[in-house]
Formats: C-alpha cells, sequence, structure tokens
C-alpha cells in the first residue's frame, strides 16, 4: 500500500489539514482535492472512489471528511483498516469536529498523522501509541525530573536548618547563654530515617529561646522596632544580635504563635504511616504488593525526653521490622520495646524521629485489602456492559474517601449509568467512582454503565486511592512509659495508611 495524502478537508473540497507522504508538487495535490467533490454522487453507499489513476477513501466526520488518497494498487482493506485509525484520531485532538477546532489543532493532527504512516507506508500502531508518541511521554525524563525535585527540597530544606542554626547562634552569643545544644547531633542521626523529615524541617521548634522565623518576625516588627528593608537573612540577624535585649515583648509574641495546637496532640506523639504499592490482574491475580510502614515519636515536654514505647506486633505474616541505629534491637526483639541504647541519653525534643520501620513484600496468594472487579462485556450497537464490584478482603481495615477511576474511550462516546454505591463524576475520559466510607458492614457495593462505542480493553487500567486510619499490618503502640521507675505516660497516637499506586491492569 502507497498512501499519497491524509486530508481533513470539507463537503466541498476545502483542504483544512493535508498531509503528503510523497513528494509531489503543490498544484498536483489541490488537483486531486479539487476533483474529490465532483465525484461523490447523491445515494452512494461505498466509502471509496477510483479515477484512472488514484483511488480516494473517505469516511464523513459531521460536517466534514477524513479523506485518504491511494494508489489504485493499493489493498483496499488495508486502506479502509488506515482510514478508521485516521477517522480515531481526529475526535482524539478535535474535541468538536468543525473547522476552527480542525485549524487550531493543526500541529497535533500533523504530528499524529506522521506517527501512522510513515513514507506512503502504513506504520504497525494502534491509538494509545499515537497518543503517546505524540505527547513524547518519557519515563526516563519523568524518573529525571522527579529527582531533580527532591534535590531541590533537600536543599532548600538544608538552607533554612542553616539559617536557624546561624540565627541561634548569635543571638545565643548576644545573651550569654546558649541551650539545646544537648540534643543537636542526636537530632540530625535520627532525622535522616524519617519520611516527613521535609515537613518537620519546616515547623518552628518550641524552645526555650526562639529562632524566630521571618514571617513571624514581619507580623511583630512594631514590638522588636525592626526596618522594613531587612529581607536579607544575614542583614536580620545582624540587627537581631545589636538589639538582643529589646526583642523580650517579641519572644513572648512568637511564644504564643507557636503554643497554638496545629492538631489534638499530647507531650508524647506516635504516628504511624503506610503507604501500598500493589498491582493487580484482571483475574484478581496479584502481580505486585509492596507495603512500607514507619513510625515516628515527636516530643514536646522535655519531662518525657527518657521513655519506653511498647508496640505490640499481632501480624503474623512475615513482616521485615528495622529499628533505628540509636535503638536498643535486642529489647525490641525480646520485648517489643522501644529504647536508646544509651540510657541517659534523651530522645530529641520538637522533631519527629523515626525509630521503626517494616516492610512487607509478597504477591500470589496474599489478599489485597480492597479487590475490584471489572467485567466488561460486548453489547448491541458496538458498545460495552460494564459491571464493576469492589469488596474489603480486611476486615478490620476502614477506608475512607474511596475513588475508582476507569478510563474510558476516546471520540464522541456515549455514557449511560444504570446502578451506583455511593456518586460518580466525569472527569475528562475518566469515569470517577466515589465511596464514602467502606467498612465490614458496608463492604461491598457495584457500578453498572454502557459506553458506546467502545471495546473492553479500553476500561483499563482502573487505579484506586483511599485514606484511612487504620493500619495493614497489624502493628500498634499500647503503652509508653519513663524509662526511670515505669510510670505511664500518657500519649497520642495517629495513624495513616493509604495507597501510593493501586492498579488493575
Amino acid at each position: 500500500m502507497v498512501l499519497i495524502a491524509a486530508t481533513v478537508c470539507t463537503k466541498s473540497g476545502k483542504a483544512l489539514v493535508s498531509r503528503q507522504f510523497v513528494e509531489m508538487t503543490k498544484a498536483r495535490i489541490e488537483g486531486l482535492l479539487a476533483a474529490f467533490p465532483k465525484l461523490m454522487t447523491g445515494g452512494r453507499q461505498h466509502t471509496f472512489v477510483e479515477t484512472e489513476s488514484v483511488r480516494y477513501v473517505y469516511q464523513p466526520l459531521d460536517k466534514l471528511y477524513m479523506l485518504l488518497i491511494t494508489t489504485k494498487a493499493s489493498n483496499i482493506l488495508e486502506d479502509l483498516e488506515t482510514l478508521r485509525l485516521f477517522s480515531r484520531v481526529v475526535p482524539e485532538y478535535c474535541t468538536q469536529l468543525t473547522e476552527a477546532e480542525v485549524l487550531n489543532q493543526a500541529f497535533n493532527l500533523l504530528f499524529a498523522f506522521d506517527e501512522i504512516v510513515a513514507l506512503g507506508y502504513r506504520e504497525s500502531v494502534n491509538l494509545a501509541q499515537v497518543r503517546s508518541f505524540v505527547e513524547m511521554d518519557s519515563h526516563e525524563e519523568k524518573i529525571y525530573q522527579a529527582v531533580r525535585q527532591t534535590q531541590e527540597r533537600e536543599a532548600a530544606n538544608r538552607m533554612r536548618e542553616k539559617a536557624k542554626e546561624l540565627q541561634r547562634e548569635r543571638l545565643e552569643a548576644a545573651k550569654g547563654r546558649y541551650t539545646g545544644a544537648s540534643h543537636k547531633s542526636f537530632g540530625t542521626g535520627f532525622g535522616s530515617s524519617s519520611m516527613s523529615s521535609s515537613a518537620a524541617s519546616s515547623e518552628p521548634m518550641i524552645e526555650k529561646i526562639p529562632t524566630t522565623p521571618i514571617k513571624e518576625t514581619r507580623s511583630t516588627r512594631s514590638a522588636m522596632k525592626l526596618g522594613s528593608r531587612g529581607t536579607d537573612a544575614d542583614s536580620f540577624v545582624s540587627r537581631l544580635q545589636t538589639e538582643g535585649e529589646k526583642i523580650a515583648p517579641a519572644t513572648t509574641a512568637v511564644a504564643k504563635v507557636e503554643k497554638v495546637p496545629v492538631a489534638d496532640q499530647k507531650d508524647v506523639h506516635l504516628r504511624l504511616e503506610e503507604r501500598l504499592n500493589l498491582t493487580a490482574g484482571r483475574d484478581g491475580d496479584i502481580q505486585n504488593f509492596e507495603l512500607s510502614g514507619l513510625l515516628t515519636l515527636r516530643i514536646t515536654n522535655e519531662l518525657y525526653g527518657r521513655i519506653h514505647v511498647h508496640v505490640d506486633n499481632k501480624d503474623t505474616r512475615p513482616l521485615q521490622l528495622q529499628t533505628h541505629p540509636n535503638v536498643d534491637k535486642e529489647a525490641f526483639r525480646s520485648g517489643g520495646v522501644i529504647r536508646l541504647k544509651q540510657a541517659q541519653r534523651p530522645f530529641p525534643m520538637n522533631s519527629d524521629v523515626g525509630v521503626l520501620k517494616w516492610r512487607l513484600a509478597t504477591a500470589g496468594d496474599d489478599r489485597p485489602p480492597l479487590s475490584v472487579n471489572c467485567w466488561p462485556s460486548e453489547g448491541v450497537n458496538g458498545g460495552c456492559d460494564v459491571n464493576i464490584e469492589y469488596e474489603l478482603e480486611q476486615d478490620h481495615l476502614v477506608l475512607a474517601d474511596v475513588n475508582i477511576n476507569i478510563p474510558l474511550p476516546s471520540g464522541n462516546t456515549t455514557l449511560v449509568v444504570h446502578q451506583w454505591e455511593g456518586s460518580y463524576s466525569q472527569k475528562g475520559r475518566t469515569l470517577v467512582w466515589n465511596i464514602p466510607f467502606i467498612n465490614k458492614q458496608q463492604k461491598s457495593g457495584t457500578l453498572e454503565f454502557t459506553v458506546t462505542p467502545a471495546i473492553p480493553n479500553d476500561f483499563f487500567p482502573l487505579t484506586v486511592s483511599w485514606i484511612s486510619e487504620t493500619s495493614l499490618a497489624l502493628l500498634s503502640s499500647h503503652k509508653v512509659v519513663q524509662a526511670d521507675d515505669g510510670t505511664p505516660v500518657d500519649f497520642s497516637q495517629e495513624i495513616s495508611f493509604h495507597p501510593d499506586k493501586y492498579e488493575i491492569v
């Protein structure tokens, strides 16, 4: 098959977008396009017309035509198959099949045409591949961008920490006293293993001598009598050192701001965060399952610097547990107690300290937290009837704000939803099914809809997201006591479980 040209034209033969795949003059292609409307006769049921030299293969698109000009020696079946792909590409980039929209998307259409045909011969591609090639989506580029953003965040965090340290040192030198040095090096060692280190570094520390962030200084500049031009960090610190004895009112104001509770947290706060990466097949088989968790400790009162945290592991699966290097591993193995190796040293104050990590990697026989069964079947008029069912597999879990994202076929399609639990909405080419709450009392639900036209493969992969205050691994902290005398310590606990990636392919 030799394809001469692919054109989107009006019914009068006016070419809106035309791509020639063989060398030919402008007058020649204009003559071929001008001859096309004259060959159309009323009542024709065919999708092609022929002349002595070329064949026109066409398909109506509302008030436009998708037209292919080929040689007479080409295979008509291959011509029609190529025409169908071209006819699906045009609605992919043109939301409305009008002259203005086609002209507006001319370059995208030309790029897509070049992916379908090269040097007059059809390439072995489908619509999804054409879309990916035109978008130039690169996995390596995404990885590079993610690494670069992570490096930029880490550099910004280090810069803020250095600025805070410089301010603290100069302020203490001016006042003749220095506090908090005993926890400095220890806190740095813990910070590297915390999932929330970047978030913790941006939070103000509650100490006797405030760090005085620039934002809070501006809110109380009348009390400290600083000029409005001191935006540079060095000039700000120099003024602070010069007027060190005059900032007592500002210290009180900052302390009041910092003591406003962000959440219902007590002096000892534990946070268990779990993330799940899961890929499952359409038949329910698990292809990839990886659960990672982190237990962080935050202490805001020096009275509770030396404590023991008792962790209860009721999970029978082979969890891989790992404690921080400063934590006594033998005490954790024998009794599930998290304590420091050096008993005389306290935990760091006012920072999220990662003390325990766990990981579970398995596939095949393990049950997912939530199973999603998508069952598309071909219906009438080229459409698909789709039935989707979810079921909670782990009864101890409580999932909230569950979103099941179902891709929809491209082009001009009709969606009719017949039955659903919760609510649904259509966002572009995605049907979002939202279930507000799933637990063991309300553990299953169904969604039924019809899409025309469509094929079963159009509705994969499905992605699932949720938020949960229950953990998949049966780990919990049931007791916190003082290291010296075993006195119970009142503590608060926060649990977070969510999927980083949850796909049904």
